[in-house]
């Protein structure tokens, strides 16, 4: 499962194009490993796979910050936390595979054609900047060909968001395929609800973003790598961005447990956030919260 590397980006580039850079050479060598897995037969242990993804990506984009950007701290789920990050004026926060599950499956044939491998899994590559907050991201899509950065500011979301205020179609929330929160489960019992199921955290949010869904919502357990760069875009996007409750997402806090993520339609947010409200989803962000103190 050896992968060759793509080059070092350099470190003349500016944030943007280098979280891009590091976003496209983290999916290079994720694609590399399944290519390498089609050229042996197709045949692999898929939790050694998933580690090997893990551990591939993980290594590129930590030798990729050290060559560029030597005296920026790191945050990221595949490797061990120095907290000394906390009082860093610049932080990357980085998930070296969003949705490993996805990344080492292939469609059954129910799900999409049948053999094919997956394409929602991500990378995730964000800057927090002192009195700044999140003010660079890049999340790649590697299995879909394409990367999307906080430099494309363009509306996000569905063009016909009205039409739910209107009442002519559901309100599209993207969710886990195996274990969407209970919450979720019972917004679905709805008529006006849909759920939209998909892998990674990355792709639910841009799927926000680029219009697929009108909102993802999460409670339950996830961490800053999880939401910091598909966030950071769909800010630059102008989507509404919070935890559950509506207070404000914070990141390089010592503790990075961030369990639950609200990303909506700017149109559709008061709305969303009745339903919300209608199934007692505000009151149990506290408890979330002291789950991972």
């Amino acid at each position: 499962m050896n992968s060759p590397s793509p080059h070092l980006p350099a470190g003349s580039l500016d944030d943007t194009a280098l979280a891009q850079a590091l976003a496209d050479g983290a999916g290079q060598v994720l694609l590399a490993l399944r290519a390498g897995v089609d050229a042996t037969g197709g045949d692999f242990d898929q939790k050694a796979f998933k580690d090997a993804g893990d551990a591939a990506a993980q290594d590129w984009l930590a030798r990729a910050l050290a060559a560029a950007r030597p005296q920026d701290a790191t945050l990221s789920e595949e490797a061990k936390d120095d907290v000394s990050r906390t009082r860093a004026d610049r932080v990357w926060i980085i998930d070296p595979l969003d949705g490993t599950r996805e990344f080492a499956e292939r469609h059954t044939g129910a799900d999409g054609p049948e053999g094919e491998w997956r394409d929602d899994f991500a990378v995730h590559v964000a800057l927090w900047e002192r009195g700044a907050g999140l003010t660079v991201g890049a999340v790649g899509l590697p299995g879909r060909g394409t990367t999307l950065t906080t430099a494309d500011t363009s509306p996000g979301g569905p063009a016909d968001a009205e039409a739910v205020l209107r009442g002519e179609r559901p309100l599209r929330i993207a969710a886990s395929r195996s274990r969407p929160p209970e919450f979720v489960a019972t917004l679905a019992q709805r008529g006006d609800v849909e759920l939209v199921p998909m892998g990674s955290a990355g792709v639910k949010v841009i799927s926000v973003a680029g219009g697929t869904v009108d909102a993802y919502v999460h409670g339950g357990g996830q961490y800053e790598w999880d939401s910091a760069a598909p966030v950071a875009v769909a800010q630059a996007r102008g989507l509404v961005c919070t935890r559950l409750d509506g207070s404000p997402l914070e990141y390089n806090r010592e503790s990075p447990w961030l369990p639950d993520l609200f990303v909506c339609h700017p149109a559709l947010a008061a709305r969303l956030r009745e339903l919300l409200d209608s199934v007692g989803v505000e009151s149990n962000v506290a408890s979330l919260s002291k789950e991972g103190a």
